[in-house]
């Protein structure tokens, strides 16, 4: 759940919010289901399912899926892979079932249990994080004790997947423009919105009604049981927090060892939550700026105020005239904004950003549409890597209630300028993207407690663009039993990315059971 989950002014929101997203899955650009140490070493090559004390107490139309034979195969060169079967719709387990595919990474020593990486989004795919990015996002120390364990939420990627639109549809759609503060631009987006939510709706079938954050959660408890495991250990990146905090709500006594990392607060409406996020990247790009100007090759000058002024001076003239990359694509704002949002996520790219600026500012959008390209997961021949862009939509339409008020969503908008007067504008107006949708919300935001579960841990970044640091004491404050380790950094989320001190707090309390000091401040 990371920036621009609404229709924007002047730009597509979809591609924006997928931009958002992938900053999560993408930190790298810049989590994990586990048994709790010693109770067991986790799946083997084979077919197993699990034992009865493993399950617990479920309801008797779920016990077949708790107690389903798992083939483990060799994949991937050197991974165990496996295809698990939840149900569609947990109300009607018995009606129809759907396939979530693992990925499980062996320790390198002598393995205390299995732990599960989900990266964020909704949308990230926690079987590429497993592939291809897990040194990224986990210490050596953690790898060598514990099997890792990646999976694909519900509507992602391998598993059963949401489908809306074929590549080239979504190369259109990334560079949609619309400007809904006026009547015409409205009634444009609107209509937009509508025939992308029919769309999804023919492609995806009974699906789209069933990728909500609480089914992803309960199907997070038959993976549990299928890798053997009494217990849950969990750790999530951004999104992954919600998903992890739903959880510990629905099953406090299953809660192993829990870290949340880039908290998000389910108390938060969605338009609190595109509030936050605009003012907390008003605040990265200052903190941008404030490096660049420091350096010998930075495009800006003058004060740090000048400086960002050039830089909406530079996308309010893209808005207006969309410049040409060197492959002759055309970059409007929409994909020029999403690819200078990338490179905030992580402050170890901002030379990325200024490599960017200095050539769009030249007239050549060349890097900042390599960086939209990135976020989007685009690949060179036009082909996408992954249906995040789709999944995002999905899981936010049914996990929020949205504003859909015409009157309403204008006051919004001037707000959220107010907030971000570089970014605040694109962000408003996301309503429209659900307006049409063609199922009901089931989610309420609402404070979450988990009362009963096992001590949690919370990770806040102080500088956190996407899920702004304000969000994790939200989260800590709510759970019954988290502490708060905070980051004195920029960027977003920590552990993989912190310091020592963020590693030494995750580490031990994964390897240990050592709960850290709650406030504990990294920095």
């Amino acid at each position: 759940m990371t920036p621009a989950r609404r229709r924007p002014r002047a730009l597509s929101a979809r591609s924006l919010r997928r931009a958002a997203a992938a900053g999560s899955a993408a930190v790298v650009l810049a989590s994990l289901v586990a048994c709790v140490p010693g109770e067991s070493a986790g799946p083997e090559r084979g077919t197993q399912s699990a034992a009865p004390e493993v399950i617990g107490d479920v309801p008797a139309e779920l016990e077949s899926y708790y107690m389903q034979e798992v083939v483990w195969d060799s994949c991937e060169d050197s991974y165990l892979c496996a295809s698990i079967e939840v149900p569609l719709d947990y109300s009607n387990p018995r009606d129809n079932s759907i396939e979530l595919e693992v990925i499980l990474s062996e320790a390198g020593g002598t393995a205390e249990g299995t732990i599960l990486v989900n990266p964020g989004g909704p949308g990230g795919s926690g079987y590429d994080t497993v592939l291809e990015s897990l040194e990224g996002v986990t210490t050596s120390r953690l790898r060598d004790d514990f099997n890792i364990l990646g999976f694909d939420p519900r509507g992602v990627g391998r598993s059963t997947p949401v489908d809306c639109l074929t590549d080239e549809e979504l190369d259109a759609s990334r560079n949609e423009t619309f400007d809904p503060s006026t009547d015409a631009g409205f009634e444009e987006a609107r209509a937009n919105a509508a025939d992308y939510a029919a769309q999804c709706a023919e492609e995806s079938g009974d699906l789209l009604g069933f990728v909500d954050t609480a089914s992803a959660a309960r199907d997070m408890d038959i993976l549990r049981a299928v890798a053997g495991d009494s217990k849950l250990n969990y750790l999530g990146f951004s999104y992954g927090t919600f998903l992890g905090a739903t959880y510990a709500e629905l099953f406090p006594k299953t809660v192993g060892r829990m870290v949340l990392d880039g908290g998000i607060d389910p108390s938060a409406s969605n338009e609190e939550i595109t509030l936050g996020q605009a003012r907390a990247f008003e605040k990265a790009i200052r903190a941008y700026v404030e490096d660049c100007l420091t350096s010998s090759n930075c495009p800006l000058s003058g004060t740090v105020d000048d400086a960002v002024e050039t830089i909406r001076d530079l996308i309010a003239s893209v808005e207006v005239s969309p410049m040409t990359a060197a492959d002759g694509r055309t970059v409007t704002a929409s994909t020029f904004v999403s690819g200078f949002i990338l490179p905030l996520y992580n402050d170890a790219n901002w030379p990325a950003l200024t490599q960017a600026l200095s050539s769009a500012l030249r007239g050549d959008p060349t890097t900042i549409l390599m960086l939209a390209d990135l976020g989007a997961e685009r690949e060179e021949d036009g082909s996408y890597a992954s249906n995040s862009f789709e999944v995002f939509s999905a899981v936010n339409c049914l996990d929020y209630p949205m504003e859909t008020d015409r009157t309403q969503m204008d006051l919004d908008a001037a707000e959220l300028e107010a907030a971000s007067p570089t970014l605040g504008r694109f962000l408003a107006y996301g309503g429209l993207t659900c307006e049409a949708w063609p199922h009901e919300p089931t989610g309420e935001p609402h404070r979450i407690a988990a009362e009963g579960a096992a001590p949690i841990l919370v990770l806040g970044t102080t500088g956190d663009p996407a899920t702004p640091y304000e969000w994790s004491q939200a989260l800590a404050g709510q759970l019954d039993s988290a502490v708060l380790v905070t980051w004195e950094a920029e960027g977003h989320t920590a552990y993989g990315r912190g310091n020592q001190c963020i590693a030494d707090a995750v580490d031990d309390y994964f390897i240990d059971g050592t709960v850290p000091q709650d406030g504990l401040v990294c920095s």
